[in-house]
């Protein structure tokens, strides 16, 4: 890492502008239409090495995370419900199969994802584990999601919003699609709110992460991006202000480990 870039990871945090966000690849401004397929890239290189990623990102507290997302939505149990799950950005199914298992295998998750590559790894892990009946897997953009409205009783996504270029798009197709009593599930890293915390947090992402990724994958830049992401993402209160206003009523959410992630909570009335 440059004296650059952990200059610049000094200066972002404050920004968090969502309207920066289309154009922001990491903190590398791209132009209009372009930072798509370059997230396209960095999910290409770490999609078999999902679960790597997230552990150095979150020192593997993304795991206990993503069970609290899950207790919070509460799949039915009940046989004969017909609920059905749209997961999104959630390509290698671990969101998906934790539901499908927390609901004994009586619900129908739909998982969907742009990038092809995560989709292979998502399905492959669903077939060894006996979950192809209740798992199904669609390539396609959170932005024009390929589904009727009120099509699902949920939609969850973690760790997978800060990387869609058009954010409020994507929180409105999520309304669309979801039926009267829906609810809105949103996983994400997020800005850190206790002090001494926050600055050991960026020094760990700045200057540990990227070399941790590249000794361990053998290349950092997908890491940096992520790292730079999270510094670019709007904080908890203005992404539920954007939630809010892609029609969402009942808007809360709760700060994991100090805000180092924070689930976003909507519904649809």
């Amino acid at each position: 890492m440059t004296d650059e870039t952990a200059a610049a990871g000094a200066a972002y945090p404050g920004t968090r502008d969502p309207r920066e966000m289309p154009t922001s690849f990491g903190f590398r401004t791209v132009r209009e239409g372009e930072k798509q397929g370059l997230v396209n890239d960095v999910f290409h290189k770490v999609a078999t090495r999902y679960d790597i990623m997230n552990d150095l990102m979150s020192g593997g507290m993304h795991r206990l995370w993503k069970d609290a997302m899950v207790s919070v939505l509460a799949p039915p149990r009940q046989p004969g419900r017909g609920w059905r799950v749209l997961d999104v950005a959630g390509g290698t199914g671990d969101i998906a199969t934790r539901i499908v298992e927390r609901s004994d295998r009586q619900v129908e998750a739909v998982v969907l994802d742009i990038n092809g590559s995560m989709l292979a790894v998502g399905q492959d892990r669903a077939d060894k584990a006996g979950l192809a009946g209740s798992i199904t897997f669609t390539q396609g953009n959170a932005e024009v999601l390929p589904f009727p409205d009120r099509t699902f009783d949920a939609y969850t996504i973690a760790f997978g919003i800060r990387n869609v270029p058009d954010i409020p798009k994507a929180l409105r197709e999520a309304h669309r699609v979801l039926r009267r009593g829906g609810r809105f599930l949103c996983l994400e890293f997020s800005e850190v709110e206790m002090p001494v915390l926050d600055k050991v947090y960026d020094a760990f992402s700045f200057h540990a992460i990227p070399a941790i990724g590249k000794a361990v994958t053998g290349d950092g830049d997908p890491y940096k991006y992520l790292v730079e992401s999270i510094r670019k993402f709007p904080n908890q209160d203005r992404f539920a202000e954007m939630i809010r206003e892609a029609g969402f009523e009942k808007v809360t959410f709760r700060n994991y480990t100090g805000g180092i992630a924070a689930l976003h909570s909507g519904w649809k009335l």
